[in-house]
């Protein structure tokens, strides 16, 4: 038998940018004392180094003297070299408190004349010390097991019988070396560990001194209530944060203006929907009223239902027509903007589907609804939505013509741009209305008389879809004196 097949394993979260980032406080602090604690550590380093120079140089000096004082005590006598050197000074070269001191006098021929004779010879690469005007020279070298530090100089010896050059040589262990050395380092890291601490202290004192007015701000965003639209103060943060601080102002108006459309937007289809709602739920009653009247003639009360039924029909009509605009309404307004995309849309083309479109209303009407275009006109734009508001402006024509009228789409391309119209020869806006039209709901008091079912949503539609456009809208008197024009310039590609 096979085996069962293995689970998948759920694959790991991605890792947030949030968690990635984490503390500002902590990435402040790692970013200023950890590069602190690199330079304090290098210069540690430096600090003990030239520390260390300046004790083998102090030290050096102390051997060159050495060397010199026991060079005054080399002469020559019966031709021979010899080394004067006192019990106690022998006592001193032997032993010291942190080491012991060994020494050698060489003579002209390079015979021993006293001293340690097994003491390790000058190395022929070592060259004369430059910070002396003597002639001596320094190394390091090994003697019984220790290392040594070790100076020779070369000094000139003569009597009347012969001249000649001795070499003195005096060396030293290092645990004196040592011991300063590892003092230095001590009093050096000791200190520096002092000085990175205090650092510390204030950077993270500082750090939380600085973040103070972010925390306030925080304060400030959190304690506000949900309908308060007034911008947070930039001047409670510094300089470098207060374009965030606008950003964050600039969002909030945003969904405050989104907030306070959807409430319009569900007050007015609310208060729209209501009524036609109402009458259908009338006009339902009085069916079933009809349906159960005892003793009613069957041909009346076949003829009332009828009319009941075709009144309700248009009520339907009605409020599907009115749902439909203020969804349409309401998908424009709260578009997602980071999706929209736009495509070269021919307008003569749209122009002439929505006139096929609408052909058969405009036919039942009489009215004769033309198309003038010349050219080819483009645009940028959303292609479903320059149709709805094309469309919208040839049914708005169409309603309010008086049959035998007629209705002109012009499509014209200039170096302003692209310029489109929709004429008819209705009863037109007043010019004291031609601006609360685009308001939603709102009908002028010549639409009211032509057609009493209308909502007023179409010229709300057309404004908001000619705004996502850039496009600007104006109504004028149309060409004839009677009538309307409404003209659309869409900017230049």
């Amino acid at each position: 038998m096979s085996a069962p097949p293995a689970a998948a394993t759920p694959a790991a979260p991605a890792p947030r940018a949030g968690d990635m980032l984490g503390s500002l406080r902590g990435q402040l602090l790692r970013w200023l004392l950890g590069p602190l604690l690199v330079l304090v550590a290098l210069n540690t380093i430096s600090v003990y180094r030239n520390a260390k120079d300046a004790a083998d140089v102090a030290y050096d000096r102390s051997l060159l003297a050495s060397t010199r004082a026991l060079a005054e005590r080399v002469s020559v006598v019966d031709g021979k070299v010899v080394a004067d050197v006192p019990y106690v000074a022998l006592d001193s070269f032997e032993t010291d408190t942190l080491g012991r001191i060994y020494y050698k006098v060489t003579g002209i021929r390079g015979e021993t004349v006293s001293g340690y004779g097994d003491l390790p010879a000058v190395p022929a690469d070592v060259p004369r010390s430059e910070a002396y005007p003597a002639l001596v020279r320094f190394y390091h070298a090994q003697y019984n097991g220790q290392p040594v530090r070790i100076a020779a100089l070369l000094q000139p010896v003569y009597d009347d019988s012969m001249r000649g050059i001795a070499l003195i040589q005096v060396g030293e262990t290092l645990e004196a070396r040592r011991v300063l050395s590892n003092q230095i380092l001590f009093d050096t890291l000791k200190w520096q560990a002092l000085l990175l601490a205090a650092v510390a202290l204030l950077v993270w004192f500082a750090v939380r001194l600085v973040l103070r007015p972010l925390m306030q701000l925080k304060s400030a965003v959190e304690t506000r209530g949900l309908n308060d639209a007034s911008d947070v103060d930039p001047t409670l943060v510094h300089k470098e944060v207060r374009p965030l601080v606008a950003a964050l102002n600039s969002s909030r108006s945003r969904m405050h203006m989104l907030i306070n459309s959807q409430r319009r937007f569900i007050a007015d289809a609310s208060h729209q929907l209501r009524t036609p709602l109402t009458v259908l739920k009338t006009q339902a009653e009085l069916a079933l009223r009809e349906c159960d009247r005892p003793g009613a003639d069957p041909e009346l009360s076949k003829a009332a239902l009828r009319e009941i039924v075709y009144s309700m029909a248009a009520t339907t009509d009605s409020t599907v027509n009115l749902a439909n605009r203020l969804l349409t309404l309401a998908r424009i307004e709260h578009r997602d903007q980071s999706t929209d995309s736009t495509t070269p849309i021919s307008l003569r083309d749209t122009a002439r589907q929505v006139g096929l479109e609408l052909a058969m209303a405009a036919v039942a009407k009489n009215i004769d609804l033309a198309l003038e275009a010349q050219q080819d006109c483009v645009v940028s734009g959303q292609a479903l939505l320059l149709h709805e508001m094309l469309a919208n402006l040839v049914d708005n024509a169409l309603r309010y013509t008086p049959a035998g009228g007629a209705v002109t789409l012009r499509v014209s391309e200039s170096t302003d741009g692209v310029t489109l119209e929709v004429e008819d020869n209705g009863p037109g806006i007043a010019a004291a209305e031609r601006e609360r039209v685009f308001a939603p709901f709102y009908r002028a008091a010549a639409t009211l008389e032509r057609n009493p079912g209308g909502h007023g949503l179409g010229l709300a539609i057309v404004r908001d879809i000619a705004t996502l456009h850039a496009a600007a809208i104006t109504l004028d008197d149309a060409s004839s004196g009677q009538g309307l024009k409404v003209r659309i310039q869409f900017p230049a590609r």
